[in-house]
């Protein structure tokens, strides 16, 4: 029987080839965007514990109540905003699944989203999946910063929804003040919602700030911001995420998240819990993801490569077009091949693949992991 595919442009994913090729090639795997190191032990010990003590079975679907008392008392501690646990807090099988839900919650036939391009690669899939047609405004390089002239030209009657993601991947651009106001200043007096992917909001360098969106009043009150304790605390593969929204848009997220997955595994959301306790956990990760951007950027250095800083996640770019005009991808390729250092073209962010010449290396690995594979990126030939 023929299959008429819902996403006919969409293959495996750059992430999952790249990784391969680094497993195929034993090269550093500098690509896809995980940690290269184990969480605390003490976060094992305690996902053990809730174990050992019977919580086995489905979690409630908005959450385990504990877990989201603690993700409100982050949220005051952090932004000085008071969230309601029971209605603007609920526990999701990762982000991805948040940012899903959330479109899927407001998206509607022929609605028009606006993206920043680049963009994540789980965006424009989501909105086309329920209807919705991505409305591309491009950053401006070289820092990815927002371009609002253009974002006020590119909405109309049809807009229903802006999906912003600061710290940006891949960028690492990192939002301001004027971007939350201006943001606001435009939506005020249109039915706009919002999607805020913040899932590297403790990722954040050079004394800068995270400002959610939730710290502004008026954008509070219409969006959803989508957050990531994998990223957090180095457990990418628990799937473990939240979304904050308003009552009446947390009640039609989790119309949708609860024929998604329902619920998310008990026992880590127990241990999540005890371990948010100690606020330290998560207030001390923006120096110790600076010290590794840091050592990976004084590394760069010694190489051919141009690059400004990322300013939040832990992701770095370079720009090789000073030097060569060979496809990031093909570029990306042979690295992994003959240097034995996988990357992220970043062509495949873009939403007509263009070609800016510029990979993405993501530095959160070990630091001797890191040098070594600086020392093979001193020898790359262009």
């Amino acid at each position: 029987m023929p299959i008429s595919s819902k996403l006919p442009q969409v293959g495996t994913t750059i992430f999952t080839t790249m990784s391969k090729l680094a497993t195929d090639y034993g090269a550093i795997n500098l690509s896809q965007g995980f940690p290269g190191f184990d969480c605390d032990p003490a976060l094992v010990d305690l996902v053990t514990k809730y174990m050992k003590a019977g919580h086995n079975q489905y979690a409630p679907m908005s959450g385990v109540p504990v877990l989201r008392e603690r993700i409100a008392e982050k949220t005051r501690l952090i932004y000085g905003v008071e969230l309601n646990s029971e209605t603007e807090v609920t526990v999701v099988s990762g982000a991805t699944e948040a940012i899903y839900a959330a479109v899927t919650a407001v998206v509607k036939q022929g609605d028009e989203v606006i993206l920043f391009d680049p963009a994540y690669d789980c965006y424009a899939p989501a909105i086309e999946l329920n209807g919705g047609i991505p409305i591309y405004v491009p950053l401006v390089m070289p820092d990815f910063s927002v371009d609002w002239d253009k974002v006020n030209s590119a909405i109309s009657d049809k807009t229903r929804l802006i999906l912003v993601n600061t710290p940006h991947n891949p960028s690492g651009y990192v939002w301001t003040p004027f971007d939350l106001a201006t943001l606001a200043e435009l939506i005020q007096d249109r039915d706009i919602l919002v999607i805020s992917d913040e899932v590297y909001e403790h990722i954040i360098f050079d004394g800068r700030t995270h400002l959610s969106l939730l710290t502004h009043p008026a954008l509070r009150e219409r969006t959803f911001v989508c957050g990531s304790f994998g990223k957090t605390f180095h457990v990418t593969g628990w799937k473990i995420g939240y979304c904050l929204a308003p009552p009446r848009l947390s009640d039609e997220f989790r119309k949708i998240h609860q024929f998604l997955t329902f619920s998310t595994a008990t026992p880590m959301q127990y241990a999540l819990a005890d371990y948010l306790a100690k606020p330290n956990h998560y207030l001390n990760l923006p120096t110790y993801y600076q010290q590794k951007r840091d050592l990976f950027c004084e590394g760069l250095k010694t190489t051919a490569f141009e690059f400004i800083p990322a300013q939040g996640s832990f992701f770095q770019m370079v720009s090789y077009g000073h030097l060569s005009q060979e496809p990031d991808k093909e570029l990306a390729v042979r690295l992994t091949k003959e240097i034995g250092v996988a990357s992220i073209p970043i062509s495949v962010f873009f939403s007509d693949q263009r070609d800016h010449k510029i990979l993405r290396f993501c530095f959160a690995k070990e630091d001797e992991e890191l040098m070594k594979a600086l020392d093979k990126l001193q020898n790359l030939d262009l």
